[in-house]
């Protein structure tokens, strides 16, 4: 019987997140059936409470990713639900964002929901994503989930009657609908278009066969569609170089018109233009802002706390939006997109580096098809128009270098260490002269004449990332030698860099 302990550091922030099968060295298995039909209890019961609503009379959908462990830990998700009366909706491999609009859709209109998924992390791993009408539970909520499961001595178990349903066959047909409802041109209306699509053998590979191929687009060259958990031909991951690399090569080979990358279970994307330009991080928000602009004139676009000062200079000064820099965490970007909106502040879109983007206008699901969706509508309207969707960020500027540093932490309290240097850090720039970015929500963030650079405290590990960007050739190396300066006596392992 897993202890208290081993069952509340499952917890990954807003999801549960854990090593799920055997093969790397030093990695035991701690989210183990009897961890998930614990945990799955503890949800029923956050769940009954909050609707307040008996367990027998709730209905509670559950869905995976292409891992090799979704289908031993759906059984002991599934055991566990029926063994409290719980009606169960079985959909099979299904993408995150689908799992919550199995809440919406009226064809299956469920209580709550479990997703199945660690995203992009290693084949050994897996994890639990939970939904109710609210959205993706908060870290409080997780909290609260596995003091339940801790509660639960006895894992119960049962067998009963589970209704499949092709939920990613609704959820696709819902894009679908979108497509061609603002596009208005017919029931093809890509046609004409070559889109690839990369879903890195996770669970995107819906998307070209039954999204884009019924919109008429033509798919040849896509990659990586069937399902396969070991994911041998790259991480799933739209931040990875490996994988934007892949899918930028598809692109240019195939002569593709776009390309669209997908992590494993669809709640992030990136893209690339037909030139081979990639479209992710800052290009990706900045896109999704260019596209969101005429419908949402001086509203506030929310990312995290990483995006660049170029950024920043084409939201506010070519496209008149306002950037509200925030925290790292889709979850904190998200909220606050949520509490800005209202507060009376038109926001309708939150969005990370990452490629987790949420919309307003699509329930603040960090949805990645729904982004290409965005994508795909305003290509095909350019098209119409006789322009190219990379006239809409032509006047981004990107750094000329950037770079990431982990700083590590021993101390057995990482947070409250981290929390240490940031303060001594800060205190010794103030000394020093050197610009403070304000308003700041994370970490500390210095100004430089060549760029800027962004210290902080890692949401979930001990390190402390350092995020540094320049506007000339040079200039990181100068502004790391002045944060080596400013951490002497207060950092231990240095120099960084």
């Amino acid at each position: 019987m897993l202890t208290e302990k081993e069952i509340m550091k499952l917890q990954n922030g807003s999801d549960v997140r854990g090593i799920a099968v055997d093969g790397v060295f030093g990695e035991a298995v701690n989210l183990t059936e009897e961890a998930v039909g614990r945990i799955t209890g503890g949800f029923v019961e956050f769940l009954a409470e909050k609707l307040s609503k008996p367990k027998n009379k709730l209905k509670i959908a559950i869905g995976h990713d292409s891992r090799i462990s979704a289908q031993k830990l759906k059984s002991a998700a599934i055991s566990a639900l029926l063994a409290n009366g719980v009606e169960v909706l079985d959909c099979g491999l299904a993408s995150t964002p689908a799992m919550f609009m199995s809440i919406i859709f009226a064809e299956t209109k469920s209580d709550g929901s479990i997703m199945l998924t660690a995203s992009h992390l290693p084949f050994n791993r897996n994890g639990m994503k939970f939904f109710t009408m609210s959205g993706g539970l908060d870290k409080d909520d997780i909290k609260k989930v596995l003091t339940n499961a801790t509660k639960i001595l006895e894992v119960p178990t049962a067998k009963g009657d589970v209704t499949k349903f092709d939920l990613i066959g609704l959820y696709s047909k819902h894009l679908c609908k979108i497509i061609r409802d603002k596009l208005n041109i017919g029931e093809k209306p890509l046609e004409g278009m070559h889109i690839v699509v990369d879903a890195g053998n996770g669970g995107g590979g819906f998307f070209a066969n039954k999204v884009l191929q019924p919109l008429g687009a033509d798919t040849s060259g896509s990659q990586f569609l069937e399902p396969d958990g070991h994911f041998p031909n790259h991480i799933p991951n739209p931040e990875d170089s490996k994988a934007m690399s892949a899918i930028r090569q598809a692109v240019l080979e195939n002569h593709a018109d776009l390309g669209l990358i997908f992590d494993t279970d669809v709640d992030r994307m990136s893209a690339v233009l037909s030139n081979g330009e990639e479209v992710n991080r800052n290009a990706l928000i900045a896109m999704m802002a260019a596209i969101l602009a005429p419908d949402y004139p001086g509203s506030t676009i929310v990312t995290d706390s990483v995006t660049s000062d170029g950024l920043q200079k084409f939201l506010e000064g070519t496209l008149k939006l306002k950037h509200h820099r925030f925290k790292r965490g889709y979850k904190n970007v998200i909220n606050e997109c949520i509490r800005l909106n209202q507060s009376g502040t038109v926001s309708p879109l939150a969005i990370e580096t990452s490629g987790h983007g949420a919309l307003s206008e699509n329930y603040y699901l960090d949805d990645g098809a729904y982004l290409a969706v965005k994508l795909l509508t305003a290509a095909a309207q350019a098209r119409q128009n006789g322009k190219d969707l990379a006239d809409l960020i032509e006047k981004l500027e990107q750094p000329i270098e950037s770079v990431e540093y982990r700083l590590k932490i021993d101390a057995e309290d990482f947070k409250g260490f981290g929390e240490k240097v940031l303060l001594a850090f800060k205190n010794n720039a103030v000394q020093k002269n050197i610009k403070l970015a304000e308003p700041n929500f994370e970490g500390v963030r210095l100004i430089f004449d060549e760029g800027w650079a962004l210290l902080r405290v890692s949401l979930h590990d001990p390190n402390m990332p350092l995020n540094i960007e320049s506007n000339v050739k040079g200039g990181c190396k100068k502004i790391c030698a002045q944060i080596n300066e400013l951490l002497t006596g207060v950092y231990p392992n240095l120099p960084i860099g």
